[in-house]
């Protein structure tokens, strides 16, 4: 460094004790160990809780959660590490996640305000409903709601010849055939790291209407089942009001919509809502709703967070018809309202620009 030094006056700027190693860091003018630089600088591994390694480079390489900045090695994206099925955090070395026994696991969090069985989740299907009505949008008929399994879900959307569209990874369905399936008639118990004692129910799904049903993957946190429901109770809506077959940008972008401001109205005080998407189906003399929340007090920061979440997925989703179709829904809506964009969809099929 172009210095005379004692020998007991090179010290490490960290533990103090004098560097007599050959090698050694520096950072600006101040002198480590390289165990000590490494310990507060080296990244650690969220997942395994070890120091990132080095790439093949001579970098540190590593992997990051865009929303939760979760960092954690590249190779636990290939070694099964369990990731949860709602916020998409991965499963430290320290922590326990749910298994919900269909090759899904829910973190403790997520698991904390899970909706389990169709009678725990009909409160917030009618709470999400009486959103619906208070944008001037009511249902005519009632729409069954059953709360499903994996497996459940799946048959079901096998059996459906014709529908909405649905996402890859299908968690909620707009039934439009008649059907059986089965539905989850009893919370499940806790048991370990499992579920135990499922108490299911084969129901016969008969059509009185253009909609037979609306069905949601159990297991979920509220805010996210609330959510896949007001997704779906959309499809029902426009299909009970008589709107065209719509492609999958239209229709998938406008309940994506749909699914965004119920997501805004619960997790955002109402000074800090977007009044003009939100309100603007309603009729003038109702020019505001109140939140659905259907939490006493309103929710937890974690939960709020969540919310946050769910909804930076639906804003930053990279398919067509969910992600493109979201934005372009979004913005047509942030531009003419709700209503005026509805009865433009109806008259043209297509969003105005």
């Amino acid at each position: 460094m172009g210095i005379y030094w004692h020998p007991q006056c090179f010290r490490c700027s960290s533990c103090k004790h004098p560097i007599r190693d050959t090698e050694f860091t520096l950072l600006g003018t101040d002198l480590y160990h390289k165990l000590c630089y490494k310990e507060p600088h080296h990244p650690k591994c969220d997942v395994c809780l070890q120091f990132i390694p080095t790439n093949s480079c001579g970098l540190i390489e590593y992997r990051a959660h865009p929303f939760w900045g979760q960092k954690y090695c590249p190779l636990h994206e290939e070694d099964r590490t369990p990731r949860c099925c709602s916020c998409e955090k991965m499963e430290p070395r320290n922590t326990k996640y749910m298994s919900l026994g269909d090759g899904r696991s829910l973190c403790m969090e997520c698991l904390g305000s899970a909706v389990m069985d169709t009678g725990e989740c009909q409160p917030l299907y009618h709470s999400i409903r009486d959103y619906y009505e208070g944008m001037n949008m009511k249902l005519d008929q009632q729409i069954p709601m059953l709360l499903v399994e994996w497996q459940a879900l799946n048959e079901a959307m096998e059996g459906e010849s014709k529908g909405p569209h649905h996402m890859p990874e299908t968690r909620g369905l707009c039934l439009s055939e008649e059907q059986t399936v089965s539905s989850i008639l009893r919370r499940p118990r806790i048991g370990g790291n499992r579920l135990l004692d499922m108490r299911t129910q084969p129901q016969k799904l008969t059509r009185i209407c253009e909609v037979t049903a609306i069905l949601v993957l159990y297991g979920l946190p509220r805010l996210l089942t609330g959510s896949i429901l007001a997704h779906e109770l959309m499809h029902g809506w426009l299909c009970l009001k008589g709107f065209r077959k719509l492609n999958a940008e239209i229709e998938g972008g406008i309940c994506q919509v749909m699914s965004y401001l119920w997501l805004e109205s619960e997790i955002l005080p109402s000074s800090s809502r977007h009044a003009q998407p939100s309100s603007s189906y309603a009729s003038s003399s109702s020019s505001s709703y109140p939140p659905t929340s259907s939490k006493k007090g309103g929710i937890s920061h974690t939960e709020n967070k969540l919310g946050e979440f769910f909804m930076h997925q639906i804003a930053n989703d990279t398919s067509r018809a969910y992600g493109d179709g979201f934005r372009t829904a979004y913005a047509a809506v942030n531009k003419y309202g709700l209503r005026q964009t509805l009865n433009h969809i109806r008259l043209t099929g297509g969003f105005p620009v």
